[in-house]
């Protein structure tokens, strides 16, 4: 997911997509405590995500989540 990518979304929309990836790194974090979890590179690549989101949330809004 690019930073452009997340720009064309509202502010609503870029708050849903925080929760969605907020609970999938759950899931990958409790899959990964279990060694269910074959590819941990999404781990990180998630925590990045999240880090993008908020970083264009901030800047659209002004305010820290």
């Amino acid at each position: 997911m690019k930073a452009a990518d997340l720009r064309e979304l509202t502010v609503e929309e870029l708050a849903a997509k925080l929760k969605e990836l907020s609970e999938e790194l759950f899931n990958l974090q409790f899959q990964h405590r279990a060694n269910q979890l074959d590819n941990t590179a999404r781990l990180g690549q998630t925590r990045k995500d999240i880090a993008r989101v908020k970083t264009v949330l901030r800047e659209k809004t002004g305010r820290t989540w």
